[in-house]
């Protein structure tokens, strides 16, 4: 590890370590437009210059220059000073002065640096350069006259998503930053540019002038669209969140969003449930709430009832919706909407064990049913680095663009039973292989096969497991703790034909199948089960409750109140409480705290943030052999939701960039 000097200051640095990395170790603040940690080095804004010895008697761009033993580096001289005016002073040359009225004001890193680091004045008076209007799709607004050509953009789409979407068209002072052939960026993680653009040349469409950062209220979240269990930061102003955005968290998301979870947001104001609702002679009639509770108690439904739990629900509901089924005798709790029926008695095999960082180091990895782009955005750039380092991918099931190479082995579950002999040898040689079992394996028996494929290749071993399934609904493995999961799936409640059927948010539903049934929906969003629904008690969205969510790894992760639920909406486990009341019943809890504790007392690790420990897969030497044809669940990665079904910025995404049919502005 060199040894050099910042500022006077001796310290230690990694090899491989740049200047610009020595000098934040000690605690220099170097300021940057083009460099980010997580792509590569560009070097083109020239920000970053420092003075360094031995080397030229120039400035020297840090970001771009490896630290060595011996260096002697200065960030604070004269020399460095009047450099950074310099280059800051190119940088506003053509930037127009529209601060007042671009949407990066307040956190724009251009303004922050140009305060900090820039002259007073500038000595320009020419005319500055126009760029004409570009079109990136329903989600990112373009002003590209404001583009400082940092690249960052470009490099995100290149290295991170995979797709070759963005590039610098035409040469020096005509350099313009551009989709190809002016079409949208379509990728699913196409607004995390937004965030990185350090000016205002790219910023949200929908948000745009709806509000200033400081006129917002900051609640730290957990992104509830997929398992991923991405970190958010919901930003709200009053009653209503205005935007959502990713936080930092390397063992999870890293810093980036789906565009599903970030826009999602104006959907928790749309199609709301706002008062509770009665079902008379076929037709559905706003009731208050006293008169839905007594209409829900006079049912008398005995140990009669069954709760299916959706798919963005919270620990705390499902909990309090299993005492309450308890009290009345019933143990008929499902969280497996669509008709999943895996064996769930042993819950690290149905656990992504790798862990989403530890994908990365894997060098040989089976997608068995799964269309990770689709169900887990945030996963796939994982799968990108671990085939940048060397690993091999194999896919089965219907064909999909990895944005890496990837060999397709075949549509039918049958094949991971019959793999060539060359794939075989393979996983027999990895030194950390790895299978990722999706939905549409799970459907055709794959769990018992992807068990013998762990069995087979030794995928547990010292240091290392690389038996995976990725579910889709955040509510999943948080269901499954706590025993949302009959042995036949939801085809038990159907065939048990339940007096009570109560829905905790259960929009996937084949509601039909419970025409004798009273169906109860708590729920936030006039979906689907709202129509079949025969008492609607509005519910809270996880926006406006404090919840707990486990990820398909099996972290437990926490989310707090943003905002409070709109109308006679109120919080699940309210509403839980007062039924039991209406039925007679205790279930053990009459605040949220009481109800947290008995939770975590029944199942300590949701009461731990991080990794729970489902101890070790199953030993499986035999196993039915899985078939048919993999369908995949997700068909429209945009509303899958009923909050993304109820968003208009996700319909325009799913009616424009997955269906092609273009939506004209007011305007046009």
């Amino acid at each position: 590890m060199p040894k050099l000097k910042v500022d006077g200051v001796e310290i230690e640095v990694p090899a491989g370590a740049t200047v610009l990395q020595a000098c934040e170790l000690a605690g220099k603040e170097i300021p940057r437009f083009c460099y980010h940690e997580r792509l590569s080095i560009a070097g083109n804004c020239r920000m970053c210059l420092v003075e360094v010895k031995p080397g030229p008697p120039k400035p020297q761009a840090s970001c771009a220059l490896p630290a060595s033993e011996g260096q002697e580096i200065r960030t604070d001289s004269e020399m460095v000073k009047k450099a950074r005016e310099g280059v800051m002073e190119f940088l506003l040359i053509n930037h127009p002065l529209d601060c007042p009225i671009c949407d990066q004001g307040g956190e724009c890193d251009l303004q922050d640096q140009s305060v900090a680091y820039g002259r007073g004045a500038s000595r320009y008076h020419e005319e500055k350069r126009a760029v004409t209007q570009k079109t990136m799709g329903p989600l990112i607004k373009t002003v590209m006259t404001r583009c400082i050509h940092c690249t960052r953009c470009v490099r995100f789409s290149e290295e991170v998503a995979g797709v070759d979407e963005i590039g610098a068209l035409y040469r020096g002072e005509g350099m313009q930053i551009a989709t190809y052939l002016e079409q949208a960026a379509k990728h699913e993680l196409s607004a995390n540019v937004i965030d990185l653009c350090p000016v205002g040349a790219l910023t949200s469409r929908p948000y745009a002038f709806e509000a200033r950062p400081w006129e917002l209220k900051k609640t730290i979240g957990i992104d509830v669209s997929d398992a991923i269990g991405a970190n958010i930061r919901l930003d709200s102003r009053g009653r209503e969140v205005l935007r959502i955005l990713p936080r930092v968290n390397d063992d999870v998301n890293e810093e980036w969003l789906a565009d599903r979870a970030r826009y999602l947001v104006d959907g928790l104001t749309r199609r709301r449930l706002d008062t509770p609702w009665l079902r008379v002679d076929g037709k559905l009639q706003a009731a208050t709430w006293a008169e839905a509770l007594a209409a829900v108690g006079k049912v008398h439904p005995g140990s009669s009832v069954a709760v299916i739990a959706g798919d963005m629900v919270d620990c705390e509901t499902m909990f309090a919706a299993k005492k309450l089924a308890n009290a009345l005798g019933s143990t008929m709790l499902e969280g497996r909407q669509t008709g999943l029926a895996y064996d769930t008695s042993n819950l690290a095999a149905v656990a992504f064990n790798s862990t989403l960082a530890g994908i990365e180091s894997a060098d040989a990895i089976l997608i068995y049913g799964s269309h990770v782009r689709d169900e887990a955005p945030l996963l796939n750039p994982r799968l990108r680095k671990a085939v940048k380092a060397g690993a091999k991918v194999w896919l089965i099931g219907p064909w999909w663009d990895t944005t890496y190479p990837a060999t397709h082995l075949g549509d039918d579950a049958s094949v991971i039973d019959a793999l060539p002999e060359d794939v075989a040898s393979v996983f027999a040689n990895a030194a950390r292989p790895a299978i990722i079992i999706g939905g549409g394996a799970l459907a055709k028996g794959g769990l018992g096969a992807g068990l013998g494929f762990a069995a087979r290749f030794n995928l547990v071993r010292e240091g290392w497991n690389g038996f995976n399934v990725l579910h889709f609904a955040a509510a999943r493995m948080g269901g499954l703790m706590l025993g949302y999961a009959q042995a036949g799936g939801i085809g038990d409640i159907v065939a048990a034909a339940p007096k009570l059927v109560i829905s905790l948010g259960a929009d996937e539903v084949d509601w039909s199948k419970f025409a004798n049934s009273l169906i109860v929906h708590i729920g936030h969003h006039g979906d689907k089960a709202a129509h079949a629904a025969d008492v609607i008690l509005p519910a809270a969205a996880f926006s406006e409750k404090d919840g707990t969510y486990v990820n398909t790894e099996g972290r437990v992760q926490f989310s707090e109140k943003a905002v409070f639920a709109p109308g006679e909406a109120r919080e699940d486990w309210t509403i839980l409480r007062a039924l039991a009341d209406a039925f007679g019943v205790t279930v053990g809890f009459d605040s949220f705290d009481e109800l947290r504790a008995a939770m975590i007392a029944e199942v300590p690790a949701l009461g731990a943030e991080g990794l729970a420990d489902y101890g070790a897969i199953p030993a499986i030497a035999d196993h039915a052999p899985a078939s048919g044809v993999i369908g995949y669940a997700v068909k429209d990665r945009y509303l899958t939701n009923a909050i993304g079904r109820a968003s208009p910025t996700l319909q325009r995404c799913s009616a424009e960039l997955i269906h092609g049919v273009f939506q004209a502005e007011a305007a046009e």
